[in-house]
C-alpha cells in the first residue's frame, strides 16, 4: 500500500514560465485534504530541486501538511518552520557551492547574459534561461568544469535549468529523509518526475510515475510512463493510487 504521495515541481505540478492548470491543482489539493480522512488516499509531499521559497509556496497551493523537500536534499517542516539541510551538507560542501555560484555567474552568465543564477539557493548552483537550446549548451561546460574539478558534485538538468548538486544529497537522500521522519519505508512512497535529477528518488519509491512530457530516459526508467502532460498526470498518479490502494 502506498502511504505518501511525492510529487516534484517543474514539468509536473506546473510548467515553468506557463499559468499553472488551476482546475487540476485544485482537485489535487482536496485529495490531499481528503487523505486526512481516508487511509486509501495517501497525503502529500514535494521533492524539488528548487529552492525552499518556491517550494513552500506551493505547498500551500496544495494544502500539504507534512514536511516537503527543496533543493534535492533539504527538508522544510511547515508545521515546526524547521530546516534540515541533511547531514552530508557540510561547510566544506557550502563554501564549494560558494565557488560554483561565483564560477557561474563570471563564466556562464556573461557568456549567455539573458539567463539567471537561481535566486534563494542554500545547497546548490542553478542556472536558468527559458531557451532549452542555451541549457542544451550550457550544459556540457557545466558538467566539464564540475567533473574537472569537483568530483563530490553532480550535474542535473531540466529544460530551463543546469543544477550543481552535492552527489550525496540528490532527490534520492530526500526521499530516505522524509520517510524516515515520517515513519514509513521508501518502498510505501509513490514518486513522479520528469528530468534526470528524479532518477535517484525514482530507484527506490515503490511506485514511480513519469508525464509525458518527461525526457525519454526518464520515461524508460518509470515503472508507469503516463501520456499526460505535467498537472494532469499529477493528478492522474494520485487517483491511480488511491484506486490502487483500494484494490
Amino acid at each position: 500500500m502506498i502511504k505518501l504521495f511525492v510529487t516534484d515541481l517543474d514539468g509536473c505540478v506546473s510548467i515553468p514560465f506557463k499559468t499553472p492548470v488551476w482546475e487540476c491543482i485544485t482537485e489535487i489539493r482536496n485529495l490531499n485534504i481528503q487523505s486526512a480522512d481516508d487511509p486509501t488516499i495517501p497525503p502529500l509531499s514535494i521533492c524539488s530541486g528548487r529552492p525552499y521559497p518556491y517550494v513552500e509556496a506551493v505547498a500551500q497551493w496544495l494544502d500539504v501538511r507534512l514536511p516537503v523537500v527543496f533543493e534535492s536534499g533539504g527538508m522544510y517542516d511547515l508545521n515546526s518552520n524547521q530546516f534540515d539541510q541533511n547531514g552530508f551538507f557540510d561547510e566544506a560542501a557550502l563554501e564549494h557551492v560558494n565557488e560554483l555560484k561565483n564560477w557561474m555567474r563570471t563564466t556562464v552568465i556573461s557568456k549567455f547574459p539573458n539567463g539567471i543564477m537561481e535566486f534563494s539557493k542554500m545547497m546548490d548552483a542553478g542556472f536558468v534561461h527559458p531557451d532549452e537550446s542555451v541549457i542544451n549548451e550550457v550544459l556540457p561546460i557545466v558538467t566539464d568544469h564540475v567533473d574537472e574539478n569537483y568530483p563530490e558534485f553532480e550535474v542535473h538538468h531540466t529544460d530551463i535549468s543546469v543544477n550543481i548538486i552535492l552527489k550525496k544529497n540528490n532527490k534520492g537522500a530526500g526521499i530516505k529523509k522524509l520517510s524516515e521522519r515520517l515513519g514509513i519505508t521508501p518502498k510505501e512512497v509513490a514518486y513522479i518526475g520528469d528530468s534526470n535529477g528524479d532518477i535517484p528518488a525514482m530507484e527506490i519509491v515503490g511506485q514511480s510515475f513519469a508525464p509525458v512530457n518527461a525526457k525519454s530516459y526518464v520515461r524508460e526508467f518509470a515503472d508507469f510512463p503516463l501520456d499526460l502532460e505535467a498537472t494532469e498526470a499529477v493528478l492522474e498518479t494520485y487517483q491511480r493510487i488511491i484506486e490502487s490502494n483500494r484494490g
